[in-house]
């Protein structure tokens, strides 16, 4: 298993300070020690209409040149432009698929295995099972269309109301039925479930592809009541060899990115 961090913390999502550029975000994680950094697609960093040709090729050089890996992808969901591939607008939906494509190119370019997948939110007046079909549907397209990576399935029950339990992730990934897609969950909204992270991995077993770390208030691990080392063996049981990535301190403004971020590592290394 390997260390990733993702780069919510220091960037302008959902919370707009405090914001680095993505280049010294991959330097400053490299230089504390991460083996991969899971890149948000938000603005200042990956949003693929604000990048150029030339700044993706820095951004490859960069990663090169610390040695530190990409490990994962996702767009940044909500907010003005919604992404919402479970909304009742077909625009929105179009443009959701079309920002996952674009995310899947930046992916293939930067040398990330995976891609996430948030599945959409029912909005009132919609009923579930139609969200679930235009969710389901939009999942199918992205998955063709990046064939060649693992689309990851995240259950928000934290965010949305759609894709809440890890049956929720079995059914989707059963209905879509396309090898690449499989799952991931993050402990923070396990906790929200009052539920057992170690529960999910065994449930899900080889389907898992990806795992978010995270404690009480987007905390670092180590700092709340996760079971992280019963959490550790059961990946261990599982034979799961991919990332553990640090989804931590995006929903608040006082927060040092760089601190949370070794504390996490150290704590994860310390049971690793």
């Amino acid at each position: 298993m390997k260390l990733s961090f993702n780069t919510w913390v220091y960037s302008s999502f959902p919370v707009w300070v405090p914001a680095y550029p993505l280049e010294e975000v991959i330097k400053r994680l490299a230089s504390i020690g991460y083996d991969g950094v899971e890149i948000g697609a938000a603005a200042p960093h990956a949003y693929p209409d604000y990048l150029t040709d030339k700044q993706r090729k820095e951004v490859r050089k960069i990663l090169d040149d610390t040695g530190i890996a990409c490990s994962s992808m996702l767009p940044a969901p909500g907010g003005g432009p919604g992404f919402n591939v479970a909304s009742e607008n077909p625009l929105e939906r179009a443009a959701a698929i079309d920002q996952y494509k674009k995310v899947a190119d930046l992916c293939r370019e930067w040398g990330a295995p995976t891609l996430m997948y948030v599945a959409g939110w029912q909005v009132f007046g919609t009923s579930r099972n139609q969200a679930w079909e235009w969710s389901a549907k939009a999942l199918d397209e992205i998955a063709a269309y990046a064939s060649d990576l693992a689309i990851a399935v995240e259950p928000t029950s934290a965010d949305s109301n759609l894709i809440d339990s890890c049956d929720d992730v079995i059914n989707l990934m059963d209905e879509v039925g396309r090898p690449n897609v499989g799952a991931m969950f993050d402990t923070y909204h396990t906790l929200y479930r009052n539920e057992v992270p170690t529960d999910y991995v065994y449930r899900l077993g080889s389907r898992l592809k990806h795992v978010h770390l995270a404690d009480v208030n987007r905390d670092p691990p180590g700092s709340g009541i996760v079971d992280y080392v019963s959490l550790v063996q059961a990946l261990r049981d599982v034979e799961y060899d991919g990332y553990l990535a640090m989804e931590i301190g995006f929903n608040r403004r006082n927060v040092e990115p760089d601190d949370i971020a070794r504390r996490a590592l150290n704590h994860m290394k310390s049971i690793l």
